[in-house]
Order: C-alpha cells, then sequence, then structure tokens
C-alpha cells in the first residue's frame, strides 16, 4: 500500500505563536523531525524559519500540539516552548546563511512518534535523479494568518507550481520559487512533493516520489507589490542546520538568492488575537 506523505506531514506540523501583549500575536509555521543524537538516543527536533523566532521576543512561545481523545476527537492544546534563555539570548540553533532554525523539544509521545525521519528531507543530488523543474507540482503545509484547517489546530495544505529553473545544484541555487499566494503564518512550513507515479529519465516504470523540497521562508515583492510567489529554501539546509546541533560545521555559504532584482519580505506576521 502507498504511503501517504501529505497526512504524515499534516501530523508533524505544528502552529507557533507568542502572544505580544497588547491583544496580537505573532504566527508561524514549524514542523517536527526525528532526529537521533550520534550515539542513537531519540531526539525530536523542531525546525521553522529562522525570522518566526526573531519576531518573538519572549522566553517562551507556544507550540500548537493536538490531542486526539479516546472517542477519536481531536482538541487543540497548545503548550509552553521555551525559545530563550532568563536573559532572552535565543537557545535555538540557526543556520549561518539561510533562514532557518532549529530546536531541540520534549514533545508529548504522540508527537515525538509523528515526527519525520530526517531521511525524508531531499539530499541535494534529489530534484536531478527525478528530473524534477518548472511546472512541477508541490504541497505547502502553513497557518496563513494563523489560521487552521480546524478546531483542532491542524495546518492548511495549498499547493503550488515550481516556478524557477535551475533548482540544482543548492551550492548555486539555494533557494526556489513556488507559484501560490503566501501569507503571515506560513513561514516554516514544509514545502514537499507527492507524486503518485513518476517515471525518472531511463527508468520503464513509473514509481512514487515522496520528499520534503524544501521550507517556506518568504514571499517575494517587488516595490511594495506582493507578486503571490514563496520562495523555498532548499531542504539541505535544514539538514544542515539540524546537524549544527551536534556541532557540524556546515560548507562554505553558497551564492546569493535569485532573483536578484526581487525584494523579499518575511512572511511571518502580527496578527489579532481570535
Amino acid at each position: 500500500m502507498a504511503w501517504d506523505l501529505s497526512v504524515d506531514l499534516i501530523k508533524a506540523t505544528v502552529q507557533l505563536e507568542q502572544p505580544l501583549g497588547n491583544g496580537t500575536r505573532t504566527v508561524g509555521t514549524g514542523f517536527l523531525i526525528d532526529a537521533p543524537t550520534p550515539d542513537g538516543k531519540p531526539r525530536t527536533v523542531l525546525v521553522t524559519a529562522a525570522h518566526v523566532f526573531d519576531r518573538m521576543p519572549s522566553v517562551e512561545a507556544r507550540i500548537g500540539y493536538r490531542i486526539q481523545n479516546s472517542d477519536g476527537a481531536w482538541r487543540y492544546d497548545p503548550r509552553p516552548l521555551t525559545i530563550r534563555d532568563e536573559a532572552k539570548a535565543p537557545i535555538w540553533t540557526r543556520h549561518p546563511t539561510r533562514d532557518v532554525a532549529a530546536i531541540v523539544i520534549q514533545a508529548p509521545e504522540e508527537f515525538a512518534k509523528a515526527a519525520i525521519p530526517l531521511s525524508w528531507l531531499a539530499q541535494d543530488d534529489t530534484f536531478t535523479q527525478y528530473a524534477l523543474g518548472p511546472g512541477d507540482e508541490m504541497m505547502a503545509l502553513g497557518f496563513p494568518r494563523g489560521l487552521a484547517a480546524n478546531q483542532a489546530g491542524f495546518p492548511i495544505l495549498r499547493s503550488g507550481r515550481v516556478a524557477s529553473y535551475p533548482l540544482a545544484p543548492s551550492s548555486v541555487f539555494p533557494t526556489f520559487l513556488l507559484d501560490f499566494s503566501v501569507f503571515p503564518g506560513n513561514s516554516g512550513g514544509p514545502v514537499f512533493m507527492a507524486e503518485g507515479a513518476r517515471r525518472r529519465p531511463g527508468a520503464t516504470e513509473a514509481q512514487e516520489v515522496q520528499f520534503v523540497a524544501g521550507m517556506l521562508t518568504q514571499q517575494v515583492e517587488l516595490s511594495g507589490e506582493r507578486l503571490e510567489i514563496g520562495i523555498v529554501t532548499h531542504a539541505r539546509f535544514i539538514r544542515e542546520t539540524v546537524a549544527m546541533i551536534d556541532g557540524v560545521i556546515p560548507p562554505a555559504a553558497p551564492t546569493p538568492d535569485l532573483p536578484a532584482t526581487s525584494t523579499t519580505a518575511a512572511s511571518t506576521g502580527t496578527h489579532t488575537e481570535p
């Protein structure tokens, strides 16, 4: 039976928020990764866009867990998440050149089980391996303007077409464009490929193509106008950020993002409390 990456990622994706004390809150998206320690001990890592945490000045944020009751119904159960020390210094790990952050968390057992394996994130050659390019459809999960799919707090699933070329290598093209509307609250959400049947170059049979391509980190703006194009940071940099928790230093910084003529704006934002 085919596995469903969409459902697995929905379960692993959470809303991140922090009240700002004036009736508003800042909201973003994150997702959980199962990333064991070097000695094999289980470990759950939350990843999101670094600017999501940057815009949360207090020591604690809230992470939007969902709990399934004995009758099968789900309820939203946000819990405190410490993101800064007592001096309000960040305790998350930040990638040195990309808008990616990672932090080890103690998730409820149900959520620890929902964390996706690190191996599901695209490798540097994944796009080339499957001949992915402009026009291919990818999915994105998030909480646009803090909106969830339902009262249980599940993320909203949307789709868009790859809008840039080429996609590899990530050392030269660390981000790519996705044609869909980006809203405050989408930052940090996973972008993934979930195609039921695709024939690789030179192959005679079609196969499933399912992997996490990257993380939504920005939107494209030009002269103050939103172009309804999202900027996706390659999964390679999520992998590198998780590895940094264990002291692994990423390789030298890649070249600047493209297109160079566009300005970009962070897609997290401030929202009125419901």
